[in-house]
C-alpha cells in the first residue's frame, strides 16, 4: 500500500481522491484511457472501457504504460485480473488489419488466424467480404471499408486501417508566414493526425482547432471539403483560412442554404447536406463533385446520422475530426472511432491554460429556490414540463440582473435554451437577443459589434453554442441548457477561454433551481468540466 490518490477496483472503476496533493498528476496520467463518470466534491469516478483503451492504443499508448499508471497511482494493490483484462483488451486492437494487396485490392488480414476465422463466421460480416485469398487474409469489397470497420468494432475486434488513402486532386495550400506561427501543440496535433492518416483531434474551445485544420490542409496540399455546424461558422472558417494560408477568397466556396459554390476548398454545413427531399439527400452528391484529398469535420461530436452513413463511403479519403469533447449524448462514440478514425491528439484544457494559450476560468453555480407557488406547480407538473418550469423560474431573473451589474464593464453573454425566457431577459437588460430566427446577416452584425466592443452584452440561444468565435467575451451567465448535455457545457465555457488581456480570469455562472431536475441535469453537465480539471464553486443567490 502507498499513499496514492487512486483506488483501482475490480469492476473497472477508478476512484480519484480530488483533495490529494497528487490528484492532478494522477488525473493527467489516466485521462488518455479512462472515462470520467461522476464528479461530486471529493471522489471522482472513472471507468475503463474497451473504446477508451482502444483510443489510447491508437494514439500510441501501449498496455504497459496503462498498467504502469494504474500501479504507480493506486493506493492499494491493483486487482491482477483487471491488469490482465487491460492488456488483453488493448491487445485486441490491430490483430485485424485492413491493407492494400497488389492483386486483390482491399484485404482483411490477421496476425491471429483464429480471430479471422471467428469474424468470418459473423453473419453481419459475410456480405462485406469477397474471396478467401489465403489462410490469413480475405478480400474486402472496397465500398464496405467503413461498414466493415463498424461491424468489427461491435464484435470487439477493431481493425487497424493500413489500406492508405487516395491523394485526391492536388491544390497548393501553404500556411501564411507573416506575423504568426503555429503553437507547439497545434503543430503536434496536425502532425499526429497526418502520421495516423485519419482521426480526431481534441482541443479546448479557443485553442485554435481551425488552425490545426489549416495546418493539416497544408500537409495534404489537396482539394478539401470542410463540414461545419452553421453558416456563421462557415464564414468564420473562410475568413480564418484566408488570413492563415495562401488561399484566396476565390478558392474557397460556401455550400449552405443560401449559397451553393463548389471550389477547391468547399465549406458545407451539416444542415444542408442532411436536407432530405422525398426520402433522398440531394446534396450528398457534393461528395462526388470533386476528388477530395481531405475532409474536415468541425465539431465532430455533433455528426448527424446521415453524415455517419456518408462517411462510411469515404474511407479512401483522409478524414480529420475536430472537437472540444468526444462525448456524444447519443452514445455513438464508436462510430466516430470507426468511421472518422481514433483519437490522434488530446490536450487537457488545464495544460493549455497553464501555458497561457487559454484563459483561466472561475466556474460558479448559483442556486436559487423556487417560490412557493412555483414549487407547487412544479411538483404537480407532468415530468416532461418540469425542466422548463425549473429553468424558467422568475427567481433567476433577479440573479441575472445582479450578475450583469457586477460585471458591467466586462463583455458578457447570457445563454439559455428557452426563447421566451431569453426574450424576457433581453427586454429586461435592454440587450439584443440572438436566436434561431435571427438572420445570418443580423447575427454576424451583432457578433461583430460584440467583438469590437460596440455592444457589451448579448443574450444568445443555443445557436451560439458551436463554432462562434467571440474572443472578447469575459463573462457567461447560463440560465438553462439542453438537459444534461456535457458537450454543451464544454462549448459554452469555451466561449470564454480565448486569452484575455493581462491574464484576466473568465467567469462562468450557471444559475440552477435547487431540489429540481434542473440541479440534477446541472450536475451531469459539470462532469465534463471536472474531467478537464475545473471545479465549480456553489453559492446561494442571497450571497451574491
Amino acid at each position: 500500500m502507498n499513499d496514492g490518490p487512486l483506488i483501482v477496483q475490480s469492476d473497472k472503476t477508478l476512484l480519484l481522491e480530488v483533495d490529494h496533493p497528487s490528484a492532478a498528476e494522477a488525473r493527467k496520467a489516466i485521462a488518455p484511457f479512462a472515462e470520467l463518470e461522476r464528479s461530486p466534491e471529493h471522489i471522482h469516478t472513472y471507468r475503463l472501457t474497451p473504446l477508451g483503451l482502444w483510443n489510447a492504443r491508437a494514439a500510441g499508448h501501449d498496455a504497459e504504460q496503462v498498467v504502469d499508471a494504474l500501479l504507480r497511482w493506486s493506493r492499494y494493490a491493483v486487482p491482477h485480473a483487471l491488469l490482465v483484462d487491460v492488456a488483453e483488451t488493448m491487445g485486441r486492437y490491430g490483430r485485424l488489419r485492413l491493407e492494400k494487396h497488389p492483386t486483390h485490392g482491399l484485404v482483411l488480414s490477421s496476425t491471429d488466424r483464429p480471430v479471422l476465422e471467428e469474424v468470418l463466421r459473423a453473419k453481419k460480416i459475410a456480405g462485406m467480404l469477397g474471396e478467401r485469398i489465403d489462410a490469413d487474409s480475405v478480400a474486402v469489397h472496397p465500398s464496405e471499408r467503413g461498414n466493415l470497420k463498424q461491424a468489427l468494432l461491435k464484435l470487439g475486434w477493431p481493425a487497424e486501417d493500413f489500406a492508405g488513402y487516395v491523394d485526391g486532386e492536388a491544390h497548393a495550400i501553404d500556411l501564411a508566414e507573416d506575423g504568426w506561427q503555429l503553437r507547439p501543440y497545434q503543430r503536434e496535433a496536425a502532425e499526429s493526425f497526418w502520421d495516423g492518416g485519419s482521426g480526431v483531434v481534441v482541443l479546448p474551445c479557443g485553442a485554435g482547432k481551425t488552425i490545426v485544420g489549416a495546418a493539416s490542409m497544408a500537409h495534404a496540399r489537396a482539394t478539401t471539403l470542410i463540414l461545419v455546424t452553421n453558416t456563421v461558422s462557415a464564414r468564420q472558417w473562410k475568413d480564418e483560412l484566408v488570413r492563415r494560408t495562401s488561399l484566396t477568397p476565390d478558392e474557397i466556396g460556401e455550400y449552405s442554404g443560401a449559397v451553393k459554390e463548389i471550389r477547391p476548398v468547399t465549406i458545407a454545413t451539416y444542415q444542408v447536406l442532411t436536407t432530405r427531399r422525398k426520402g433522398v439527400y440531394p446534396h450528398l452528391e457534393l461528395l462526388d463533385a470533386r476528388d477530395w484529398g481531405l475532409i474536415v469535420y468541425d465539431e465532430v461530436h455533433l455528426l448527424p446520422a446521415p453524415i455517419f452513413r456518408m462517411t462510411a463511403d469515404l474511407q479512401a479519403r483522409r478524414r480529420l475530426g475536430l472537437t472540444a469533447t468526444l462525448v456524444r449524448e447519443d452514445g455513438r462514440e464508436g462510430e466516430v472511432f470507426s468511421l472518422i478514425g481514433p483519437k490522434r491528439y488530446d490536450a487537457p484544457w488545464k495544460d493549455i491554460e497553464s501555458q497561457g494559450w487559454i484563459a483561466p476560468a472561475d466556474c460558479v453555480e448559483v442556486r436559487v429556490t423556487l417560490p412557493e407557488g412555483e414549487r407547487l406547480a412544479y411538483a404537480t407538473a407532468d415530468p416532461d414540463t418540469r425542466y422548463r418550469l425549473a429553468s424558467c423560474t422568475g427567481a433567476k431573473t433577479d440573479v441575472v440582473r445582479r450578475l450583469v451589474d457586477q460585471h458591467q464593464d466586462q463583455p458578457t453573454l447570457v445563454i439559455g435554451q428557452y426563447i421566451d425566457q431569453l426574450d424576457e431577459l433581453g427586454a429586461m437588460l435592454d440587450a439584443p437577443v440572438i436566436k434561431g430566427e435571427t438572420t445570418v446577416k443580423e447575427r454576424q452584425r451583432l457578433f461583430d459589434a460584440f467583438r469590437s466592443g460596440e455592444i457589451g452584452l448579448l443574450v444568445v440561444s443555443k445557436v451560439a453554442n458551436f463554432s462562434i468565435d467571440l474572443p472578447s467575451a469575459e463573462v457567461a451567465i447560463q440560465v438553462s441548457g439542453s438537459f444534461g448535455s456535457r458537450q454543451e457545457e464544454a462549448q459554452r465555457l469555451g466561449r470564454l477561454l480565448r486569452p484575455k488581456e493581462e491574464g484576466k480570469t473568465a467567469h462562468f455562472y450557471t444559475i440552477v433551481s435547487r431540489d429540481t431536475v434542473d440541479a440534477d441535469f446541472a450536475q451531469n453537465r459539470q462532469r465534463f468540466l471536472a474531467e478537464q480539471g475545473y471545479a465549480y464553486r456553489i453559492v446561494d443567490a442571497s450571497d451574491l
